[in-house]
């Protein structure tokens, strides 16, 4: 249940989407662009840092959301992102690809915690300019979406894994602007 009545029944972000279309407009641009967009990283390694920084913030529709498309675009088994979520360093994910986690996980707390030494990390490692300010936006604006979701109550995640397997599918596949709050 949310803290305000949202008129519909449809869980996380969803609700707040079907009560203000014209925020949901913009949100599924944002989500498009970053996740979708031009970008040297793939869409499984953006959906990844989405899902990662959602886990560190405990937004459980989020992480199980974006974890789960993570996991569909980078074929991976379910639990894929959570496993890399719950220990990073520990992860089979690509060097490049921890330090730019570590990265997410500093903005995820504060964007001041990002300091010259992970920036100078991630291009050793391999990263590109481009894909470090990828990263820190999608951190930013998981942390938005977030707080967004749980700020209004609207943490009743459906437990049921169909949903968020069918949400990998067609986010995986479609994309942010076709999705449609229910």
């Amino acid at each position: 249940m949310s803290h305000i009545n949202l008129n519909n029944q449809a869980p996380g972000i969803l609700g707040l989407m079907a009560y203000k279309p014209t925020t949901a407009m913009a949100l599924n641009q944002l989500a498009e662009t970053i996740l979708r967009g031009p970008s040297p990283l793939t869409q499984g390694e953006r959906e990844l840092i989405a899902g990662v920084v959602s886990y560190l913030n405990e937004c459980q529709f989020c992480h199980r959301s974006h974890a789960a498309v993570a996991d569909y675009c980078l074929d991976k088994p379910k639990g894929y992102c959570k496993s890399v979520a719950e220990n990073i360093e520990g992860s089979d994910v690509s060097e490049k690809m921890k330090s730019l986690l570590q990265i997410a996980s500093k903005v995820q707390k504060s964007g001041l915690n990002v300091s010259k030494n992970e920036i100078d990390l991630a291009i050793q490692s391999g990263a590109a300019e481009e894909e470090i300010h990828d990263t820190v936006i999608i951190a930013a604006a998981f942390c938005m979406f977030n707080r967004y979701v749980d700020g209004l109550g609207t943490f009743a995640p459906p437990e049921n894994d169909i949903h968020y397997e069918k949400t990998a599918e067609r986010l995986g596949n479609h994309g942010y602007l076709t999705a449609k709050p229910k």
